[in-house]
């Protein structure tokens, strides 16, 4: 993990601790990565119970609620898809704030609608949904870094425009 990545995850931590509220993920491309990165800083228990890495469709829609027509006809790796994630984890794990996160980190699998690099991200908070895609570069190990210092970065900007707490808060 990088630096900057930690650092992250100690905000995340400190923000969350300080509204009394919780964070999960859906993670398919980083394959755990953000849980991992929550997940080493002390007293993260406080904060973050459950993340869910849902790496294959069939996982995506068992776990997580994502209509199996909907990854039939779009594929993984869209804002549709994404948002059905973070919907699903959050209203599973009962957390405040949720992201997840689906793309294609290659060496293989892209095609010319969704090269590899493309990453698409959804963050739930009170406020709502948000969603960003992104056209990451780099090797695999580069694109799955960039997702999940990405993933923790928004998020913290997520929280920070909150003024609320989500019903699922105690």
């Amino acid at each position: 993990m990088t630096i900057k990545i930690m650092n992250l995850s100690e905000r995340l931590g400190t923000l969350l601790v300080a509204r009394n509220a919780t964070v999960t993920t859906a993670e398919s491309c980083t394959g755990g990565g953000v849980a991992s990165a929550i997940t080493d800083v002390a007293g993260s228990s406080k904060w973050f119970h459950t993340g869910f890495i849902t790496y294959a469709n069939h996982s995506k829609h068992q776990i997580l609620g994502v209509s199996g027509d909907l990854l039939a006809s779009r594929g993984a790796v869209c804002e549709e898809v994404v948002i059905a994630m973070v919907e699903g984890a959050a209203g599973t794990a009962k957390a405040d704030f949720a992201v997840a996160i689906s793309g294609i980190a290659g060496p293989t699998g892209g095609s010319a609608g969704k090269p590899i690099g493309t990453v698409w991200f959804a963050w739930l908070g009170p406020q709502g949904v948000k969603t960003k895609k992104h056209l990451l570069t780099g090797d695999r190990a580069m694109v799955r870094a960039q997702s999940i210092e990405i993933s923790l970065q928004e998020m913290l900007h997520h929280i920070e425009e909150c003024t609320t707490v989500h019903p699922y808060s105690k």
